[in-house]
């Protein structure tokens, strides 16, 4: 694990911490300031690992959408409103949370490294916020299945902004827009062709099978 990574950061908070619930304002300081990519980092990490937070993927799915709101007008550095600072973590919980962000950070540190600058350009960041923006609303969205697949979109695209590696951001991207299609034509045919073209579809798989 390097001594100035992302990973290296969060497992100094957590051996640093002691107390029985740490805030979200606590962690950001304990971080420094990296902009808008350990926020997107955090936020989404609830969601994108398979750690058991419930309860998070709305509040934090409003505050990613404010986020990518904040990048596509440009602005240089984010700003949570004090409720969300204040958002406690239960020391089990953010050990369980962080922790799995860790080990994929320390996994994954070999393939991150700073590339592709010209990603961070206003029309890639524009491109990259309004992706941002639509994985937060499907976060939102009260539907079985379909918080953790946009917020690892997010939680990738924070990865690449906190360690400048441009090529993580443009697979991430590239992925997220994939989904936002599939997700779009599963709407429309549920929207136009009702329900049961899925029952058909099944039975015609059932068939072959």
């Amino acid at each position: 694990m390097r001594v100035d990574s992302l990973a290296g950061d969060l497992q100094r908070l957590l051996d640093g911490h002691t107390g029985p619930a740490i805030t979200l304002g606590t962690v950001l300081e304990s971080l420094g300031t990296r902009g808008f990519g350990v926020l997107l980092f955090l936020l989404s990490l609830p969601s994108a690992l398979p750690v058991p937070a419930p309860g998070y993927s709305t509040p934090f799915g409003i505050l990613i959408a404010g986020l990518g709101l904040q990048m596509l007008v440009g602005k240089p550095m984010p700003a949570l409103p004090r409720w969300a600072l204040d958002r406690q973590f239960k020391r089990e919980t953010a050990e369980k949370m962080f922790g799995a962000g860790i080990r994929f950070l320390t996994r994954s540190e070999r393939l991150i490294r700073p590339r592709m600058s010209w990603v961070g350009s206003r029309g890639g960041r524009a491109l990259m916020s309004v992706l941002v923006i639509v994985m937060a609303a499907l976060m939102i969205l009260p539907i079985p299945l379909t918080n953790t697949f946009p917020a690892f979109v997010i939680f990738l695209i924070g990865i690449g902004l906190t360690e400048r590696d441009g090529l993580i951001i443009v697979v991430s991207t590239i992925a997220g827009w994939i989904s936002v299609a599939v997700y779009a034509a599963v709407i429309y045919a549920v929207y136009y062709l009702g329900t049961t073209t899925f029952d058909e579809l099944k039975a015609m798989i059932a068939f072959w099978n």
